[in-house]
């Protein structure tokens, strides 16, 4: 019989390699607590800074808030350029997966256009992808109401309430108040090399011409910021803290709308400008160029239709032809040439010459002969006669004894050939010719009988509606030099302050009895029998001066006559006109520019009187109290 075997247990062994694995395992576990703990102490105490506004970061975000833009007001307080609340389809590309995709269902919502997929596809290369971008502006109840349905769809996709910039009174005050419009890379760029792009965080319009252009940092204000909490799918659950937006500064104009009204009204389809200035300090009361367009096109971006429309047109609306207009000043200028002619000492009021219809340079063999406006010319003419009847033989006469330095030096003081200063910042110099300039532009030299045209204001000689204005002044405040301006006071803060008149240094004469003569004759030309202005001021209730102008676009041959019916519109003569009321205490200077529209005395005097009738009509002459520094208010506005 097999007896069995048994194994013996050691315990020691056994306890041994128990203790063993225990110490091992504690030493693992507590190896893994240190770690945990080690972990724990660098997430909640060390990197607690660092973890703490990250998670901020997803929870709070920190928004900007649009300013609002200061509005523009007329004389009266009536807003020119106002803001109204308005409701656009905005979205941040950042959060969009598939852009196609969410643009194709947009578009069954809401009617959305190719050519708003386009501009806004093109828009969003340009800004920062963590913005909203606006696809559709200017949405209407219904819109806003079947995406409302749908904006749970739609990650990154939200209908924002904005203001918009509106212009109440459409195409009447483009070209002096301008418009805004979408911002674009260049705008982008010229405000981050002025440092004042952060201030646009919010913003997406900006001022593109006129005062809108020339006061936008004034008018737009400084962006305030929220801090908010949102959810994971960042929508706003409360706001936190903020720090409201400071409005932009409000701008006051001496401009009356009624004026403006009847200068378009009274243009018609004729083009040109007309703008109307206090003599006293510069300010702007008129503003106007014909044709104009509607600037409220531009502020939510116009169509690519409508731009073409505009920008192609061959009668240029885009052109500020109170600033930008290049009219040769024909015989509006020969007050100040005659001027110049008495300070040199080479005439008196008493000079006289004789007038046959035509002029000849003495002592050439080529008799060229200059001619006046009326072929059996006008006879005996004193300096008096040759402003009011506009006689060009005297002033060709003149102009050759003159000299072109003389006049150039003179017509410089004037302000012709050189910005004005008015505050916009299109504007042209135009041309006030000289030997140095003909060198340069045409590489020729100086010729005697270049200078003979300029004594009519004609020839290289061209000047801008404003120069034109501002040259009358001087006239009627006797050499003092006061700056055009449109913007005559501004409310900050809800104080309103005048803004400073600019002056220049004043024209000093030899004699100031000079300046007295010049005045005279302008008054005669209005209100003698023989004056080219009388028929257009004939009953009028207060007194006034000017100076009728035509301008001859091309040239004629010695024997050959001028016949309108002959002449395409384009080659036709503009009407000038420049004149100031009331004559014995000028408080306006006018002047009136009408492109292919004929004789100075029959087209644009006539409007001239019908802008001064409505002026003194109004009590403007009165109202403009330039002591005042209480601005008026409009009841019916506010600055949205």
């Amino acid at each position: 019989m097999r007896r069995d075997s048994y194994h013996i247990q050691d315990h020691s062994a056994e306890s041994n390699l128990f203790a063993q694995r225990a110490v091992i395992s504690l030493f693992f576990i507590g190896s893994l607590m240190l770690l945990l703990i080690g972990n724990l102490f660098y997430l909640q105490i060390s990197s607690y800074n660092s973890y703490q506004t990250r998670s901020n970061e997803n929870r709070i975000k920190v928004q900007p808030i649009q300013p609002n833009r200061g509005v523009i007001k007329d004389i009266n307080g009536k807003i020119l350029a106002g803001n109204e609340p308005t409701f656009s389809l905005e979205i941040i590309p950042e959060q969009i997966a598939d852009m196609d995709k969410t643009l194709a269902e947009i578009g069954e919502i809401i009617q959305i256009s190719d050519e708003q997929i386009e501009v806004f596809k093109r828009a969003i290369k340009y800004r920062r992808r963590f913005k909203g971008m606006p696809l559709k502006s200017k949405l209407t109840d219904k819109e806003v109401a079947l995406f409302s349905v749908h904006q749970h769809r739609f990650s990154g996709v939200s209908i924002e309430a904005r203001l918009a910039r509106h212009y109440p009174f459409g195409d009447y005050f483009t070209h002096g108040v301008g418009y805004v419009g979408k911002i674009n890379k260049k705008d982008l760029q010229r405000l981050d090399d002025t440092g004042q792009l952060k201030n646009y965080a919010a913003t997406r319009s900006i001022g593109k011409i006129g005062i809108e252009r020339y006061y936008e940092s004034q008018l737009h204000g400084i962006t305030g910021s929220q801090e908010v909490e949102v959810n994971h799918r960042s929508r706003v659950l409360r706001q936190l803290s903020v720090t409201s937006p400071i409005t932009g500064t409000d701008l006051h104009l001496a401009i009356d709308v009624d004026l403006q009204i009847k200068a378009k009204e009274i243009m018609g389809d004729n083009m040109g400008a007309i703008i109307a200035m206090d003599s006293r300090d510069g300010a702007l009361l008129t503003f106007y160029s014909n044709p104009t367009y509607d600037p409220n096109l531009f502020v939510n971006g116009i169509s690519q239709n409508e731009y073409s429309k505009i920008i192609g047109s061959k009668d240029k609306p885009m052109l500020n032809r109170v600033t930008q207009g290049q009219y040769p000043p024909a015989s509006t200028i020969k007050p100040q040439l005659a001027l110049l002619a008495l300070d040199k000492g080479l005439i008196t009021k008493d000079t006289t010459i004789w007038d046959p219809g035509y002029w000849r340079i003495p002592n050439i063999e080529v008799q060229r002969r200059f001619r006046d406006w009326k072929p059996q010319g006008h006879g005996h003419v004193d300096l008096l006669t040759s402003i009011k009847q506009s006689c060009d033989i005297f002033y060709y006469d003149l102009a050759y004894r003159l000299g072109i330095d003389n006049i150039s030096e003179f017509g410089s003081k004037f302000g012709f050939g050189d910005y004005t200063g008015v505050d916009v910042f299109e504007e042209s110099t135009a041309i006030m010719p000289s030997r140095a300039w003909k060198k340069a532009r045409f590489k020729e030299v100086w010729y005697k009988g270049d200078t003979i045209s300029i004594g009519i204001g004609q020839g290289y000689w061209t000047a801008t509606p404003v120069q034109l204005a501002m040259s009358t002044a001087i006239l009627v405040n006797r050499g003092k030099i006061v700056e055009p301006r449109l913007v005559t006071g501004i409310t900050k803060n809800g104080v309103y302050q005048a803004t400073a008149t600019k002056h220049r240094n004043p024209i000093v004469l030899k004699n100031d009895k000079h300046w007295d003569i010049i005045l005279d004759a302008m008054y005669q030309t209005v209100t003698a029998s023989d004056g080219t202005a009388r028929k257009a001021f004939e009953d009028a209730v207060y007194s006034s001066a000017g100076k009728t102008g035509t301008a001859q676009l091309f040239g004629l041959d010695e024997d050959e006559e001028y016949n309108v019916e002959d002449v395409a519109e384009r080659y036709r003569d503009n009407a000038m006109y420049v004149g100031f009321a009331p004559y014995e205490s000028p408080s306006i200077v006018i002047v009136v520019a009408l492109e292919n529209a004929g004789g100075g005395g029959s087209h644009a005097a006539p409007i001239a009187r019908k802008i001064l009738d409505l002026y003194f009509g109004l009590g403007l002459a009165g109202k403009r109290d330039l002591t005042n520094t209480i601005p008026p208010v409009d009841t019916n506005n506010d600055n949205g």
